[in-house]
């Protein structure tokens, strides 16, 4: 005749070890994905104001015309202050107002919105560039997670207004956020 029949099904040893290998699976690689998120936050902080800088030098040379990026919480006028993490602006400054401030009639042309999340703050509370007469402003942007899951990173904007990322100052340090 027929055998025992035979059960379908796990054990309870077998679910164990299941368990013990997935919580130890997603212990080693959660702090990987929080790293992975908090680079990609910082990178969608600095590509934009990387890009707004040569569109700025671009702008300032084909136009004849002074090009100003400076911090903005409103997203319509400058903020006096060198944190740059509630957002920016990119305009026409007409006037050639230092320190930097965009009247009604001054061409507005790039907002960005910044990210809780990240911190960025300068050396400089505004960023102008120009034509031909004088070379551009020089400085650093220096871009941090708050929660501390990334290396930091900084735009440096040379005299001739080219931006450049790096994660380490001249003196190979990482760069540090203040807090």
């Amino acid at each position: 005749m027929h055998g025992p029949a035979r059960r379908r099904g796990y054990t309870i040893y077998e679910l164990l070890v299941t368990l013990t290998i997935a919580a130890l699976v997603m212990t080693l690689g959660l702090p990987s994905f929080g790293r992975i998120g908090a680079d990609q936050r910082i990178r969608a902080q600095i590509d934009p104001l990387f890009h707004a800088i040569h569109l700025a030098r671009k702008t300032s040379v084909t136009r004849r015309q002074v090009v100003t990026l400076c911090p903005s919480t409103d997203q319509r006028q400058c903020q006096d202050s060198n944190d740059w993490s509630s957002g920016w602006i990119m305009f026409v400054n007409a006037d050639r107002d230092l320190p930097a401030w965009r009247d009604d009639d001054e061409t507005l042309l790039a907002v960005h919105q910044g990210d809780e999340r990240i911190r960025i703050s300068a050396n400089r509370r505004s960023f102008t560039l120009r034509a031909t007469e004088l070379r551009a402003t020089n400085g650093t942007l220096i871009f941090c997670d708050r929660a501390g899951r990334t290396r930091n990173r900084a735009l440096v904007v040379s005299y001739t207004g080219r931006p450049r990322v790096a994660d380490r100052n001249t003196r190979g340090e990482p760069y540090a956020c203040a807090d």
